[in-house]
C-alpha cells in the first residue's frame, strides 16, 4: 500500500535548515583540509555522456596527461564521460588525480582512475564548486552541458567582478565552442552587457600543447597559491 506523502510544514522545514548547516559545515571542512593538502591543481570540465573512443574522450586524456607531466594534479567532478577521461590522463601519467564526487540521481558514478586518497563525496552542489575555484590554478573546458556552462560562467562572474583571482580558463574544441563565444561577441558585448576586456578572459584552443602553453606563460614569475 502506498505510504501517503507527507508535506512538510514551515516550522519543520526552518528546523531541517539549521541542522543542514552542520552538514555543510562538515563538507566544507572535510573538503577545505583535504585539497589544501593536495597542492596545484587545474581542473578539467566536461560532459559526463562523452564515451570512450568519441574524439573528445580522448583529447581529454591527452590534455590531463600533458598537464600532469607539467606539474600539476588534476581535479575533476569525478564522474564518467570526460571527466573519467581527465582522471584517466592523470593517472597514465603518473600524476595526482582527484574526483570531487556529487550524488545525482543519474549520469554520476565513480571513475577507476582518482587516486584513492583523493576521492571527495559531496551532497551540495555549491561547496563542491567552491573546492573546484579555490583549489583550481586554471580551468579546462571541454564540451559538456549545462553543467559544464554553470562552471564556465561562474568562473568568469568571480573573475570579472575581483571575487577570485585571475586564472587561465581554456576552452578546448573551437568546433563546439566558436558558436557560444560568437554570440557573446555579438550579442553580450554589442548589447552593452559585457566589456570587450571580459573576452580576454576566455581562450578557445583545439590542442592539448596550446593547452599546457597557455598555463605555463600565465604562471611563468607568478607564485601558484589557492584563489582566495
Amino acid at each position: 500500500m502506498r505510504k501517503e506523502q507527507h508535506h512538510k510544514g514551515w516550522n519543520e522545514i526552518k528546523t531541517n535548515d539549521s541542522w543542514a548547516i552542520f552538514k555543510i559545515m562538515g563538507e566544507f571542512v572535510s573538503g577545505f583540509e583535504k585539497m589544501s593538502a593536495i597542492g596545484p591543481c587545474v581542473s578539467i570540465f566536461g560532459s559526463a555522456r562523452t564515451k570512450e573512443g568519441d574524439p573528445y574522450y580522448t583529447l581529454a586524456t591527452n590534455v590531463a596527461k600533458k598537464i600532469s607531466e607539467a606539474g600539476y594534479g588534476v581535479i575533476t567532478g569525478g564522474g564518467p564521460g570526460i571527466m573519467e577521461a581527465g582522471n584517466r590522463g592523470a593517472h597514465l601519467a603518473g600524476g595526482t588525480s582527484v574526483g570531487l564526487n556529487i550524488d545525482l540521481p543519474f549520469e554520476q558514478h565513480d571513475n577507476p582512475y582518482i587516486d584513492a586518497d583523493k576521492s571527495l563525496d559531496f551532497d551540495y552542489f555549491f561547496v563542491r564548486k567552491v573546492m573546484f575555484v579555490k583549489y583550481s590554478q586554471g580551468f579546462v573546458v571541454m564540451p559538456g552541458g549545462f553543467g559544464t556552462l554553470d562552471e564556465l560562467f561562474e568562473a568568469i562572474t568571480l573573475i570579472q567582478t575581483n571575487k577570485i583571482e585571475k586564472f587561465p580558463i581554456i576552452l578546448v574544441g573551437t568546433e563546439f565552442w566558436e558558436g557560444l563565444f560568437e554570440w557573446i561577441k555579438t550579442t553580450m558585448l554589442n548589447k552593452g552587457n559585457i566589456s570587450a576586456s571580459d573576452l580576454d578572459l576566455i581562450q578557445i584552443v583545439d590542442t592539448e600543447e596550446e593547452v599546457v602553453e597557455i598555463i605555463d606563460s600565465f604562471y611563468r614569475g607568478r607564485i601558484l597559491s589557492p584563489n582566495f
